[in-house]
């Protein structure tokens, strides 16, 4: 990675930019209310496009994988403690059931009590805390367990008999994944975390046309037997093809505020997180599909003034040389791009840069060469954060 003058402590030490260019096969990673591919019009033209939640969910269950850290997003947390009292701690189930209907009620959050569609006590907003928050909510209804045998099932408009404060400090609880990725939680004080972390929406480098797949499935007795034709089953289903460039950020100021200051953390995270954004991939059809590329190439700049997404480079939409393809050709328009922009902006706040992929050739505009996506991760954390303490 090539350093620049600007900056030498890690507070003048901001951004982590993650630019990547992906070929994605015939897939249809990301649908629409109708199943329909996700597309956008950018510069004169219909390009296939990946929601920024859709690659995040992709990016953080892959982080949550590989550091071991496991958070949930739900709002039957209630029942997750039912479920952990009942099957962990031996507790009768009736029991467990008033105990998490009281866990869901007693919070800030409130609840919503079952109905119809929901057969079970639900939060009025969506909790996200640490996995092992159904385990701490479950030791609050163990201390209480007394007063929920004597205790009556809950009822719309009931109150809780447990602890609000205690439940509110689980649920106000955090890990690296939420430290990471942020959480709204207006309800409960102290409870928001800003999230580090800015993904934009992946579009194409080029125009692209939506494919209609027609399939129809065979019935084995029919196809066996032979005594009537035709399909069980048709239908017809939406899929196309592309370069994908993909951008995010991370702000190592709110990270480190988020953690309170640990370095040690903060280059852990850093480098969990940049390693799964750049290997995660959406999962939608994956077993019609199989679509698991790795990514052409990966770009990371750190920067101490302001992030800088390079998105303008496929404006005009990358056209197939005269042997065909289109990920060589978006290859050398972020070369060039990223040559033109160091050039306008200059190389203020520009603290290193670098890059590692299949191409042949030297990206001269992309900063140092590294030979591995584990090679060029290290070296940016290092810059970005210092040497390991």
């Amino acid at each position: 990675m090539t350093e620049t003058r600007t900056g030498t402590g890690p507070a003048s030490r901001r951004f982590i930019d993650l630019h990547v260019l992906q070929s994605v096969p015939y897939s249809n990673l990301n649908r629409d209310d109708t199943n329909s591919v996700k597309t956008v019009q950018y510069g004169g033209c219909e390009r296939t496009r990946v929601s920024s939640q859709c690659w995040k969910r992709a990016v953080r269950r892959y982080f949550q994988r590989s550091v071991g850290e496991e958070a949930l997003r739900t709002r039957r947390i209630g029942e997750a403690v039912e479920r952990h009292l009942a099957q962990e701690r031996g507790w009768p189930q009736d029991l467990a059931r008033r105990a998490g209907q009281h866990i869901a009620v007693g919070s800030s959050i409130k609840a919503d009590p079952p109905s119809n569609d929901d057969p079970a006590w639900s939060t009025n907003a969506m909790v996200y805390v640490p996995a092992a928050a159904v385990g701490e909510l479950a030791d609050i209804a163990e201390a209480e367990r007394e007063k929920l045998e004597a205790a009556k099932d809950m009822k719309k408009g009931g109150k809780s008999i447990l602890p609000k404060d205690a439940i509110d400090a689980v649920l106000r609880s955090r890990n690296g994944v939420i430290n990471l990725f942020g959480r709204m939680l207006a309800e409960i004080d102290d409870a928001g975390v800003d999230g580090a972390v800015q993904v934009a929406h992946a579009l194409t480098t080029h125009a692209t046309d939506v494919e209609v797949d027609y399939f129809a499935a065979v019935d084995d007795i029919t196809a066996t037997w032979q005594d009537t034709t035709g399909s069980a089953h048709m239908g017809s289903a939406e899929f196309s093809a592309g370069v994908f460039y993909r951008y995010a950020t991370l702000d190592l100021t709110d990270l480190l505020h988020n953690i309170g200051g640990d370095q040690a953390a903060a280059r852990s995270l850093a480098q969990a997180f940049a390693e799964a954004f750049i290997l995660s991939l959406p999962e939608a059809k994956k077993t019609a599909t199989a679509p698991h590329t790795i990514p052409d190439l990966v770009h990371i700049a750190v920067r101490a003034d302001r992030p800088v997404s390079y998105a303008a480079a496929f404006e005009k939409p990358v056209t197939a040389d005269r042997d065909g393809g289109y990920a060589q050709p978006s290859r050398h328009a972020l070369d060039r791009y990223a040559t033109a922009a160091t050039t306008l902006l200059g190389r203020r706040g520009l603290l290193s840069s670098g890059w590692a992929s299949l191409e042949d050739k030297d990206l001269t505009g992309l900063g140092e060469r590294a030979d591995s996506f584990d090679d060029l991760i290290a070296s940016a954390v290092t810059t970005a954060l210092g040497q390991d303490a």
